[in-house]
């Protein structure tokens, strides 16, 4: 079994028998390994691909963020690379090179946060749509070149502030600050956030009420593990069963697991002075732990390197820095 380079004209085709390596390079020296798993990939495709992506990890010095990506339910970052949406064609590695047509898969898409709660404040991505919002919370709507700050009539200060934040960091980090952030006020959406959602029907009320039980939720939602033998059998130790958590909880010597399961996704970080076997051994951790808390397959993964924490990822510390 052996890699395949894929031609440029079949990019952004993708046979469901097979499990692929997508290598993005980015101007500033950061770069994004993904591995893509499709749903009829055999188990051997798949641990051949992780192994391909443990030695890229390693040849690039551990400095790529990691990302495994399963059909159907593939990160956002991973569908911008292809500005004309993916495709899914039946078949592997045989077919890979049949020009046969190719049937339509998800389309580019933009993203929506919801920003809820008063003391643990969270956003959580929502679907697209105005059934998803409410007059009680606050909203980011993500479209690349814009990021809409929307606040409903009845949202506190406190998510306010927390939606402006995150949208400021989405813009400076995943953006390099080419994107522009606009607060909008309830009733006065322009007519590019009209485009995409449609004509504004009436909200659902929302209440002051659920904001409490949004902070409790939002506390547990989100679990941190240091890993305490990555090269051997997994051993894990709670550090703290309810964020936000601490900084300074996250140790450069280890690995830790942030375990955000419940909502669909976990993160390892690895700090840069963990050893390189527990660094290399990240991914199959990943794996190993979406299967012992007996989470969905498709439950996304995360690995970030010490200094490469996405924005999503930071919204679960206090005051990161």
């Amino acid at each position: 079994m052996k890699p395949v380079p894929v031609p440029p004209e079949l990019r952004g085709i993708f046979y469901t028998g097979d499990s692929y390596l997508i290598l993005h390079n980015r101007d500033d020296d950061h770069s994004s390994v993904h591995i893509w798993i499709g749903q009829n990939s055999s188990r051997d495709e798949q641990g051949a691909c992780a192994l391909l992506s443990t030695h890229l990890n390693s040849f690039l010095k551990e400095k790529p963020i990691q990302y495994r990506e399963v059909q159907g339910n593939e990160s956002d970052i991973f569908m911008e690379y292809f500005p004309h949406g993916i495709k899914y064609q039946e078949g592997g590695v045989e077919s890979a090179f049949n020009k046969a047509q190719a049937s339509q898969g998800p389309q580019p898409i933009h993203k929506l946060y919801q920003v809820k709660g008063k003391k643990n404040i969270r956003a959580t991505e929502r679907e697209l749509s105005w059934a998803s919002f409410n007059t009680g919370d606050c909203f980011i709507m993500d479209l690349g070149e814009t990021i809409f700050t929307w606040c409903g009539a009845k949202s506190n200060i406190l998510e306010r502030n927390k939606a402006r934040d995150l949208a400021t960091t989405i813009r400076d980090s995943e953006r390099k600050g080419r994107a522009r952030v606009e607060i909008i006020a309830d009733g006065e959406e322009p007519a590019e956030m009209i485009t995409v959602l449609g004509p504004k029907p009436p909200l659902k009320e929302g209440r002051p009420e659920d904001d409490a039980v949004a902070d409790q939720k939002n506390a547990v939602a989100a679990v941190l593990y240091k890993v305490s033998d990555m090269t051997g059998k997994m051993s894990l130790t709670k550090v703290s069963e309810s964020s936000p958590f601490r900084q300074d909880q996250l140790i450069t010597d280890d690995c830790f697991i942030l375990d955000n399961g419940q909502c669909g996704k976990i993160y390892v970080w690895k700090g840069l002075r963990a050893n390189e076997q527990e660094q290399q051994a990240a991914l199959k951790v990943s794996e190993n732990f979406i299967s012992q808390m007996k989470y969905p397959l498709n439950t996304q993964v995360e690995i970030l390197p010490q200094g490469r924490e996405s924005p999503l990822f930071k919204q679960f510390f206090i005051n990161w820095k």
